[in-house]
């Protein structure tokens, strides 16, 4: 959706002779119903004085088209500035052009990154805008008809008007993306080549239909994009399909021609354990691109789709496969049946409310089912661990049959992760205190083990087992995270054991991380994933009382958020805040013991836990 167009004479006169702020604001508040801040409206001012300035030349036809905030369908990303017209071989082209106030970054050694500098702790890694503006040409070439089918070319570039060059934001580094998406920065000079660089694309004008025609674009994945898909999964062994995951598979493939061919919209409920291959599942499901369907991967956890989004992506070739993925929250304004499917991971990581704050949206579960014809939802309801996580299969069927849905349920039953042993699963249950099961000993199960007395000796043992890559250590979150602010600090640190939490370079890519079985990881950076072994520290939130297990929420760092709310519920229903927080606790180690394929090895700070584990496990285990 355009929230303004014109041609280049309306364009500066809007500039010139009226307060331009004022009238892209008004259109944006009729478009969306929604306000922006202060300082987005002052940028509008100041950024679209450059664009003016450097259309003001008398070679760009006056007819080319603008467009201020083109809103990327199934998406709250906006494309700042959109040029339209014809090239001189009478092809309809279009400039993306990504704006940019910035005056100072710092260099990272991460793919398309950049440090922006605001000072001190406000310092944010961001995308690079030549990358970003790239980004945006290839959701257009991937998804929208008028584009891939309708002839429309789009070039991409990145006008960074305040920004002199240094060597930095310039880069060899980044060199990649700016090949892909000139980088005009600041001065006479650059404004020049940007001037010839629209000329050399837009030489003639007739914009406002091309604009027409980009904004009427019907949203279908393009035949190119399906067919790499489908490539990257033939033929990849990680993203085989075993067993009941392939009758599943066709069974979820079948409800979404089914929805996509009526008007009657369908939701899928999978049900899966540790290890049962949910994700693998889910993933495959975007397959079902190559049937001209519009699929998106999502999961409110970040760490799941960045791992699948890499190892989906490999290349830079590639690169524009991540606007297959996106978060749960930003479904709050998409309208009904914008998409044909809608696979949803972790679903038991959805939260009411969306946005930084919490205060967007009605429903994750109801916005989900509402935007896609066929919405398949993969859950494993022993694995919600915060306090704000509120996907459940009753919820799921509640807003399905409130949009008058058909529902479909299938269970994955079969184990593929610790050593393919249902045991040892049901073993943790039992241990943990979670549910009763018939599984009290770890005897006869061929599952690596082990309780270590020393946590400096249980790291050592993990890092030995890292010779592919294929090893973390992880805790609960009862530490400070101390190294966020200083990058010398020490964050879990129990007597001469001294290690880091995962740090800020890796991200939600840390499980995958070269290097980042140094440090310490946690539930965010971990969960929907794997390793062959896993350390785990349990800290002194899960305690043995007597024969009972307990668990001290206030034992977690204060600035854990899985138990923001807990200190208020704790004042107004003590016992659901306890019932709650217990839950909470156990899942958290349940779902940490559970993700390693081969072997778990576990320190507890509370030796009497440590005792219990010990006895709990073989007989002939030693540490």
């Amino acid at each position: 959706m355009i929230v303004y167009q014109a041609d280049k004479k309306e364009f500066l006169v809007d500039y010139n002779d009226r307060d331009i702020e004022d009238v892209i604001y008004e259109k944006y508040r009729a478009a969306t119903d929604r306000r922006v801040a202060q300082a987005e409206i002052r940028s509008w001012r100041e950024s679209l004085g450059y664009v003016a300035r450097v259309l003001s030349d008398p070679e760009i036809a006056d007819d080319v088209g603008v467009a201020v905030e083109f809103i990327l369908p199934q998406s709250a990303k906006r494309i700042d500035v959109i040029l339209a017209g014809h090239a001189d071989d009478g092809s309809r082209r279009l400039i993306v052009v990504e704006l940019k106030r910035w005056s100072s970054v710092n260099a990272t050694d991460r793919d398309a990154i950049v440090l922006l500098r605001h000072g001190g702790r406000s310092d944010q890694m961001r995308v690079h805008p030549s990358y970003q503006a790239w980004s945006y040409t290839a959701f257009l070439e991937g998804f929208n008809e008028a584009v891939y089918d309708g002839g429309l070319q789009v070039r991409p570039c990145a006008y960074l008007h305040n920004y002199a060059a240094d060597g930095i934001i310039d880069a060899a580094h980044y060199q990649p993306y700016i090949d892909r998406a000139p980088l005009f920065l600041k001065g006479d000079d650059d404004r020049k080549r940007l001037r010839e660089f629209i000329k050399q694309h837009l030489r003639h004008g007739r914009g406002r239909q091309v604009l027409f025609d980009l904004d009427q674009g019907r949203l279908r994945p393009s035949k190119a994009l399906a067919d790499v898909v489908g490539k990257l999964l033939k033929g990849n062994e990680e993203f085989a399909l075993i067993d009941d995951q392939k009758e599943i598979f066709e069974a979820a493939k079948s409800a979404c021609r089914q929805a996509s061919a009526s008007n009657q919209p369908r939701v899928v409920i999978i049900e899966g354990g540790p290890g049962t291959g949910k994700s693998v599942v889910a993933v495959n499901l975007l397959a079902a691109l190559r049937e001209g369907l519009t699929v998106k991967y999502i999961s409110k956890n970040a760490a799941p789709r960045a791992v699948y989004s890499e190892k989906l992506i490999q290349t830079r070739e590639n690169a524009h496969l991540v606007n297959l993925f996106g978060g749960s929250g930003s479904f709050t304004e998409t309208s009904k049946d914008a998409f044909d499917v809608l696979v949803v991971d972790e679903a038991h990581r959805l939260t009411e409310k969306s946005g930084f704050y919490g205060n967007l949206g009605t429903h994750q579960v109801k916005e989900l089912i509402n935007s896609a014809k066929c919405s398949i939802f993969f859950i494993d309801e022993d694995q919600r661990v915060t306090l704000k996580d509120v996907g459940t299969k009753a919820a799921i069927r509640a807003f399905a049959a409130a949009r008058g849905a058909v529902v479909e349920e299938y269970a994955l039953t079969s184990q593929f992760r610790c050593s393919g042993s249902d045991g040892y699963l049901a073993w943790v249950d039992d241990v943990l205190q979670i549910k009763a099961t018939a599984n009290g000993s770890l005897e006869d199960i061929p599952f690596d083990f082990q309780v270590f007395d020393d946590p400096e000796e249980m790291h050592a043992a993990i890092e030995a087992k890292n010779g592919a890559n294929r090893a973390r250590v992880v805790a609960g979150y009862c530490w400070p995270w101390n190294s966020k602010k200083d990058s010398k600090q020490m964050d879990v640190v129990i007597g001469d054991y001294q290690r880091q939490w995962n740090l800020d370079q890796d991200g939600s890519l840390w499980i995958t991380a070269p290097h980042s079985v140094q440090q310490v990881g946690c539930i965010h950076t971990c969960q929907g994933l794997e390793v062959d072994y896993i350390g785990v520290i349990i800290g002194p939130d899960l305690v043995m009382d007597g024969e009972q297990l307990a668990t001290r929420p206030r034992a977690r760092d204060r600035h854990d958020k899985t138990m923001k709310g807990f200190v208020k519920m704790s004042k107004e229903q003590p016992a659901e805040a306890a019932r709650q927080a217990d839950m909470i606790i156990k899942n958290t180690y349940r779902t940490l013991m559970t993700r390693g394929m081969k072997g778990c090895y576990v320190y507890a700070t509370d030796a009497k836990l440590a005792a219990y584990l010990r006895s709990r496990g073989k007989q002939t285990q030693s540490a």
